[in-house]
């Protein structure tokens, strides 16, 4: 969608005012800011030039592009000049007042109940079948990036790491460096960690272990990890799937099972999961689930690893471009302690952004 509209104007730093941080990411922050002519509340996103604001630019440029209910919307951009003299570019997007369905969960007792979950993943489905339906891979979708009106609306936020299939190249490459596949390890697909490969399918995963996420309150594969390198090769190499909520219903049961197969193909596509009877409501066909893990069987949900946050949350390990294609020797390229707010996920898991 164009930035021709009202908010135009906003591209002058004398039309609007920043106000307080209310969120950080990897590459630029974000502030609550109101319109100096019309008194509106929207979200400004800055990043200082460099890599930061190609991200930021980025993510403005597939907003822009996008004209669907089911998506955060992008009122403009311009750059000014920073409390350090240097250039950054504030990105203007729209403000939810509900805040992400992260933040949702942690209000209501820390997880979501059935029926509710019912209704946001039918909202989050209709956001992907549209992206996918226009080339787009969102590739960070996780409750933390999917945001909450006050009627109740979803719309999916944070395309950073967003990708046009069409931008890949002969060998299944990005362009430029800065855009390689990047997101959030907890929610990620076996084949993305592994660099196998970029597909919607790689969305219907992340989709299953958000669903995981708002039925638990707790990310997928546990709140936190006593190794998280154990954690990433799991899910990459392993036949493993993250536990499933053990209260939900048949139904719930075989849409997690659909959305997590390990092989990319056999994952349903969101326009099938939209007649999923889960999201119907149409219980009349039986589905057969197999258990999730052993501790389906015993009917108690516990985690995998440990729990405790005692822990300092300010020091976090951010990770950079990986390989994994050979399982039994993981190639890590870099990894070092970063204790910046640059944390875009729940727990202890960052957004990975490759450069």
């Amino acid at each position: 969608m164009a930035a021709t509209n009202r908010f135009s104007s906003l591209q002058k730093p004398c039309k609007w005012v920043k106000g307080k941080v209310i969120g950080s990411g990897a590459h630029g922050t974000v502030h609550l800011a109101i319109n100096k002519v019309t008194g509106e509340l929207f979200v400004a996103k800055s990043a200082l030039s460099g890599a930061d604001s190609k991200y930021l630019e980025h993510e403005a440029d597939i907003l822009e592009s996008l004209d669907s209910p089911y998506m955060i919307r992008c009122m403009g951009k311009g750059w000014q000049k920073g409390s350090d003299g240097d250039a950054e570019l504030n990105v203007f997007i729209e403000y939810m007042a509900g805040g992400s369905l992260s933040d949702m969960a942690e209000k209501f007792g820390g997880a979501l109940e059935e029926e509710v979950i019912r209704l946001y993943t039918k909202q989050i489905l209709n956001g992907l079948k549209y992206l996918h339906e226009n080339g787009i891979v969102h590739c960070d979708l996780k409750c933390k990036n999917v945001l909450l009106g006050l009627s109740g609306n979803i719309k999916l936020a944070d395309f950073g790491c967003a990708k046009r299939l069409k931008d890949l190249d002969r060998n299944g490459k990005f362009a430029y460096s800065w855009q390689s596949v990047g997101g959030t390890p907890l929610w990620m697909a076996p084949e993305v960690l592994r660099e196998e490969g970029l597909d919607f399918a790689s969305d219907i995963r992340s989709l299953g272990c958000a669903v995981i996420e708002m039925a638990t309150g707790r990310p997928p594969w546990g709140y936190k990890a006593s190794n998280p390198m154990a954690v990433v090769l799991k899910i990459a190499c392993s036949n493993e799937r993250p536990n499933f909520p053990v209260h939900f219903s048949e139904e719930g049961m075989d849409f997690l099972a659909k959305c997590l197969e390990r092989n990319p193909e056999s994952r349903w596509t969101a326009e099938e999961l939209l007649d999923h009877p889960f999201i119907t409501g149409n219980s009349q066909k039986k589905y057969v689930c197999s258990p999730a893990s052993v501790l389906d069987n015993i009917g108690t949900y516990k985690e995998d690893y440990d729990s405790d946050e005692s822990g300092n949350p300010d020091k976090h390990l951010r990770w950079n471009p990986f390989s994994m294609r050979n399982c039994g020797k993981p190639k890590i390229i870099a990894m070092r302690q970063h204790a910046d707010n640059d944390f875009v996920s729940s727990g202890d898991w960052i957004t990975v952004r490759s450069g």
